[in-house]
């Protein structure tokens, strides 16, 4: 078999190849630059690269841009189909620069009422702080997102599926209303992944990732990434960035490099094992409601089955018996781990109530659908029969 050289590489194999940069030995694995500054050959040099307006593969400073951390924006460029990226140091970094390089006193940001905690701080807390107007929404209401968009705007943001009631926003409505108000719509799109999900296909102008979720996906460091059009990654966004120091350690850049490679295999796996779980204990009687993006009981069913290729490694799901009845399931967990993080290899629980949500109040939590027996799981690679024993071993205890 040949390969046309002129033909683009299919998304799975871009995980593989894409943004690949060899040094001078020819290694096989990425190298990694673990090395904070650069040297030039005279002092003209460093003056000129000081001065340039695109270094391409030139470097002056890690905050700046670092060889092995460039691989990983190209490659999570390539199969997003983005123009460019910019690496984080962590998730958050990549939601605040995202919003924050884009924003001044007196702009108006619209924003949907279902986020996760920190990503709720940013929008709802600070940038009130430094004079900008944000209106919250309910992002399934299309109506009022309409209402919230009838005047100009500069930024849209919103999490789809939502941390953690897997409410699911429509992109592509939402991104044609934002579009005539003037705004940049910014997509928090890991709970779909990038392989069950293409904000920027559907309308989107920017993406958001933790690549400390599935991207790493084995529970090692902390990572975020923004993906859109080059004109705002290298403009507005660099600039943010590399002057307020938000920018990913090359060694967990080439951590993430290595993750990549299995992203595809891990997510669908994982995926495949939460449609199981979701249907094996949909039923029990211990529970009082279950929300798995794919089920056909889910509320935004018709919307998931136009707007996403798969469903979730995540299953959120309310027990009966309230706070006192999770914390009875969560410590009867054998298999599952309790933590507040998510898309790693080993199966995880989550209680958001007092983690990932516990600033919120608890009117604010039930606003957001969020009960004191809603619990989170994040479905790993472990065998799927045991995982199920598990669940149904601790649902028993409830």
């Amino acid at each position: 078999m040949t390969t046309d050289p002129r033909k683009p590489l299919s998304r799975a194999s871009q995980l593989i190849h894409g943004g690949t940069r060899r040094s001078a030995y020819g290694e096989m694995s990425e190298a990694i630059f673990l090395t904070q500054g650069f040297v030039y050959d005279t002092a003209e040099s460093a003056q000129q690269r000081f001065e340039a307006d695109d270094l391409g593969d030139l470097y002056i400073y890690a905050r700046y841009g670092n060889p092995t951390v460039a691989m990983f924006e190209d490659r999570m460029a390539g199969y997003e189909g983005a123009e460019a990226g910019f690496a984080t140091a962590s998730g958050m970094a990549a939601v605040n620069g995202a919003v924050f390089s884009q924003v001044q006193a007196g702009d108006h940001v619209v924003a949907s009422k279902a986020l996760f905690g920190s990503c709720l701080y940013i929008i709802d807390t600070l940038l009130r702080r430094f004079g900008v107007e944000v209106t919250l929404v309910e992002g399934t209401d299309l109506q009022a997102w309409r209402d919230a968009l009838s005047r100009e705007t500069k930024v849209v943001f919103f999490e789809s599926p939502s941390n953690p009631m897997m409410e699911v926003v429509d992109i592509a409505a939402v991104s044609e209303l934002a579009h005539a108000a003037g705004a940049c719509v910014v997509v928090d799109n890991v709970f779909a992944t990038p392989l069950f999900q293409s904000p920027l296909e559907l309308g989107a102008d920017v993406v958001v990732y933790s690549a400390t979720k599935h991207i790493d996906g084995q529970g090692r460091c902390l990572g975020g990434i923004v993906l859109g059009r080059k004109s705002f990654i290298r403009g507005d966004l660099q600039t943010y960035m590399k002057h307020t120091g938000g920018s990913m350690s090359p060694f967990n850049a080439w951590v993430l490099l290595k993750s990549l490679e299995t992203l595809e295999l891990r997510v669908r796996a994982q995926s495949e094992t939460a449609r199981i779980l979701a249907s094996l204990i949909a039923d029990h009687p211990a529970l009082l409601s279950l929300t798995y993006p794919g089920r056909p009981d889910h509320p935004q069913a018709e919307l998931i089955a136009r707007q996403m290729k798969g469903g979730s490694s995540l299953i959120t799901f309310c027990l009966k018996e309230g706070q006192a009845g999770a914390f009875r399931f969560l410590n009867a967990l054998r298999l599952f781990q309790i933590t507040n993080n998510l898309g790693d290899a080993k199966s995880l629980a989550t209680y958001p109530g007092t983690t990932t949500h516990q600033r919120l109040s608890e009117a604010e939590r039930l606003a957001l659908g969020i009960h004191p027996g809603t619990v989170r799981i994040s479905c790993g690679l472990e065998a799927v029969d045991d995982l199920g024993a598990d669940l149904n071993q601790a649902l028993s205890a409830v």
